[in-house]
């Protein structure tokens, strides 16, 4: 049975070995486990910016994903950005990912947000599809981005 939890500053390790994943097969990023770590510990100490949650099946987690908070003018109310959403290679067609995205905009809601916003690469056709299929849009705003 699958549970899904808010993660913890233990659960830290198992979080960048997802993360090495992760952005092994995204173009604009490249692993840095203590770098991601640190990140992920500015998240878990600070739940006004975000929520990591994770995905446990038995004694393991199997996938995280982040909701990081902030303000819509256009809305007058507050808004998640969905990021870093993982799932085991392993674990990958069971159902795992919907389990967790699923969670995840049921947390959002309960923290009253309404609006998730994510990006994916434009490549990754298949997330593109597993997003569409729980409910997201193509946006006609395009991302931009200025590395600081």
């Amino acid at each position: 049975m699958s549970t899904i939890a808010i993660a913890t500053q233990d659960d830290i390790p198992r979080l960048t070995e997802l993360l090495t994943v992760l952005f092994t097969q995204e173009a604009d990023f490249t692993p840095d486990p203590s770098r991601q770590a640190e990140g992920l510990r500015h998240i878990i100490e600070n739940p006004a910016v975000g929520h990591i949650l994770v995905l446990w099946d038995r004694a393991a987690i199997i996938g995280m994903v982040n909701l990081l908070y902030t303000v819509s003018t256009a809305l007058g109310e507050r808004v998640a950005i969905l990021e870093d959403m993982v799932v085991d290679p392993a674990q990958r067609g069971s159902g795992s990912g919907s389990t967790l995205l699923n969670g995840a905009i049921a947390f959002a809601k309960q923290q009253g947000c309404r609006r998730i916003t994510l990006l994916t690469d434009q490549v990754n056709s298949g997330a593109i599809r597993f997003y569409e299929r729980h409910g997201f849009r193509l946006s006609e705003m395009v991302p931009l981005r200025l590395s600081l």
